[in-house]
């Protein structure tokens, strides 16, 4: 039995290492990918060694089915999924490692036992973190699907928030000082926090998404983590810790990038002005495709600037074929992306390197920012909330203060665009205005490909 432990530590221990090493492999695009297998390779072996465990004796069959039933879920849904849907299944993915982490706290507190009592208290705090981690992970879920469309503001909203949140910090204190009240107790706290994650999100724009992503990612790390604690198990502990603690960074990039401090994300007040925002005046001006090409082909600086709008017209491909053309013509090409582009934090730089694109010429917003003075033409792709100049300009703005991409600096702009409507958070977009922009109007891989025609004969 002695042996038996040794072997079960042992390899909790590489798992454990796996996780980190595969984790800090994930933090540069060029070593992402083996980064994921090198955690897979820890996962497996962490499944594996856990048929070792002397707890688990006779519950086999229970585990199998488990894990093929989830393994051949999320193999067809991860070989599926299309490249514009992948923020919602890194969501719900997440949202279920969340709601795992509160499963078995539920489960260790209503088997009770003779837990200390800063194990309960674990246990308690696990399942709160996991349990709004899980009903947040599923609205955010909702709403990047399209399942949920509306975006839930009411009076007094923060105050009920407020009143939730307390219910369920009181009912999670009970429970940890008097862990035998019963099921009834601990389902009223597992109601409470999954009415808080709900409430968390509900009011979220969809412009804040990717803040929130992280947010509840960083929740299902800790939350994991402290069920490490509470089932005594090192690699939980250690993964945990891991993925909470970049997740908790990320956020904090995030909410930078946004200029909107944690507090703020903590208490959903997101997308509310100060007051009615600046009318925008003017009006849109229209440009061809062969008008476009000219343009570029004759510039000595252009720089692409790619937004959600490229993932759905799939148009990655093409973007990186125009833009090999025109560097073959001498036209310095440049990639700009701003951190909270796309749904999900690093979406558009997967984007980019799904299509080949060189990870030299893709820029974030501080590195490129200070060269759109200097940058004949900027080709703007579906981006829209994070090229707004009214975020420097209206203080009664939801985005005002938000760090943008100053395209609007560029002596030329191109916008390819479907048509005339507003962005993800549904903010009119001053920079279509501008006497230097011009839409180019079309779905984005169909102009896209026009302008590559154009360029090839000129």
């Amino acid at each position: 039995m002695e042996v038996m432990s040794l072997i079960i530590q042992i390899s909790y221990f590489v798992t454990a290492v796996l996780f980190i090493m595969g984790l800090k492999r994930m933090s540069h695009p060029t070593t992402a990918r083996s980064g994921i297998v090198w955690a897979g390779w820890g996962m497996v072996l962490a499944t594996v060694v856990t048929f070792l465990h002397p707890e688990i004796a006779g519950n086999y069959l229970l585990m199998i089915i488990a894990i093929v039933a989830g393994g051949a879920i999320a193999w067809w849904t991860g070989k599926r999924v299309a490249m514009t849907d992948m923020p919602q299944m890194i969501a719900i993915y997440n949202g279920m490692g969340g709601g795992a982490a509160g499963a078995i706290a539920a489960v260790e507190l209503v088997k009770g036992g003779d837990h200390h009592t800063f194990i309960v208290f674990l246990a308690v705090l696990g399942a709160l973190i996991g349990t709004v981690s899980f009903s947040g992970s599923c609205v955010a879920w909702a709403k990047l699907q399209g399942v949920m469309k509306k975006v839930i503001r009411f009076p007094g909203q923060q105050k009920v928030n407020l009143i939730v949140f307390g219910l369920m910090v009181l009912l999670g204190l009970i429970i940890t000082f008097y862990p035998h009240l019963g099921a009834f107790w601990i389902l009223l706290f597992f109601l409470l926090a999954l009415a808080f994650g709900y409430m968390m999100a509900v009011p979220i724009g969809g412009a804040d998404m990717p803040v929130i992503i992280s947010l509840f990612n960083a929740f299902t790390g800790l939350a994991v983590a402290f069920e490490g604690f509470v089932l005594n198990n090192p690699a939980l502990i250690i993964a945990g810790t891991v993925v909470g603690s970049a997740g908790t960074l990320l956020t904090q990039l995030m909410a930078r990038a946004m200029n909107r401090p944690i507090s703020n994300v903590l208490f959903s007040s997101f997308g509310e002005g100060g007051g009615p925002a600046m009318e925008v005046t003017g009006t849109m001006k229209g440009m061809e495709p062969m008008d476009a090409a000219v343009q570029m082909c004759y510039a000595s600086r252009v720089v692409i600037v790619p937004g959600y709008g490229l993932a759905v017209a799939q148009a990655q491909h093409k973007v990186w074929e125009l833009a090999e053309l025109l560097e073959e013509r001498g036209v310095e090409v440049k990639f700009a992306i701003h951190p909270v582009a796309g749904r999900m934090p690093g979406h558009m730089n997967v984007l980019l390197a799904e299509a080949g694109v060189p990870y030299d010429k893709i820029f974030d917003l501080e590195e490129i920012n200070n060269e759109f003075g200097s940058t004949d033409v900027s080709l703007v792709i579906g981006a829209n909330d994070v090229v707004n100049p009214v975020a420097k300009t209206d203080p009664n703005s939801p985005i005002y203060g938000m760090p943008i991409l100053n395209v609007d600096e560029s002596r030329n702009v191109l916008v390819i665009k479907r048509g005339q409507g507003a962005g993800f958070s549904g903010i009119e977009n001053a920079l279509f205005f501008l006497d230097n922009t011009h839409m180019v109007y079309g779905d984005a891989q169909k102009v896209t490909a026009a302008l590559i025609q154009h360029v090839k004969t000129l």
